[in-house]
């Protein structure tokens, strides 16, 4: 009997052991299915620039009213930014200078307006507004010409030099038109702050001419040179007020095609 019951009991415990194989194998693991977190792209921060109105006033012209007597002027500088690059501008003042030349001496007063745009070249930097232009001005002027005095000119001097003539004779209403070539550059210096300076090449398009005397100075023009062209300079300092901001959108990459 003894071995009868182990014979059974062996049998019981390989019957255990193949059924126990069996639910194992019968048993498939479960897979835990997650929500996968959206993976996050390498972004590159969105670049923000500021559109709005700067406004100043040209140093050179205020401080040389200070160093030269015969000079007395004021110009105020503005521009309105419509693009990423391109600018409404003008500029606004007023002139009275005296030329005293060999031969003569006259004083000319008057009024100018300008007015174009400017292109800016400079590529800038994230939260950089610094402007290397180029752009167009087309100016008109209103003014008088006092001539003082006058003195013909001697080309034998034996008999001594001819007398200066002092007249004071005033020529007003007059006016001209021109056009500027411009090249200049606007520096960040302090928060809103801006300094600049600017060339002009100038090229009179018309102007109303006084009898039996010429236009030598022109304000806005400033002196004329073999009769139609002019230069000038500023060195400004101005101050911007933001109106509102834009987002600048990335360039997109272009994917090459590799060829086979």
């Amino acid at each position: 009997m003894k071995h009868i019951s182990r014979f059974i009991g062996s049998i019981c415990l390989v019957l255990l052991s193949f059924i126990s194989n069996a639910q194992e194998k019968s048993i498939k693991p479960v897979k835990v299915v997650t929500e996968k977190s959206p993976v996050k792209k390498d972004s590159i921060p969105l670049k923000k620039e500021r559109y709005g109105l700067r406004v100043g006033v040209d140093l050179f012209k205020l401080t040389r009213s200070f160093y030269e007597k015969e000079y007395r002027g004021l110009e105020l500088v503005g521009d309105y930014r419509l693009t990423r690059r391109h600018y409404l501008a003008a500029e606004i003042g007023n002139e009275n200078k005296t030329v005293n030349d060999n031969q003569l001496n006259f004083t000319t007063k008057g009024t100018y307006l300008k007015v174009g745009f400017d292109f800016n070249t400079y590529e800038n930097w994230l939260n950089m507004e610094n402007i290397i232009s180029v752009g167009l001005r087309y100016g008109l002027s209103s003014f008088s010409q006092t001539l003082n005095s006058y003195q013909i000119y001697n080309a034998n001097s034996y008999f001594g030099e001819a007398p200066i003539i002092v007249l004071g004779g005033k020529f007003a209403g007059l006016s001209a038109q021109w056009v500027e070539v411009v090249a200049g550059v606007k520096a960040k210096v302090f928060n809103n702050v801006f300094v600049g300076f600017s060339f002009r090449l100038n090229r009179l398009i018309s102007q109303k001419l006084p009898n039996n005397f010429d236009n030598l100075y022109i304000p806005g023009f400033n002196r004329t040179y073999n009769g139609n062209f002019g230069v000038g300079f500023n060195y400004t300092v101005s101050y911007f007020i933001p109106l509102y901001k834009s987002t600048v959108k990335p360039k997109e990459k272009k994917e090459t095609v590799k060829k086979k």
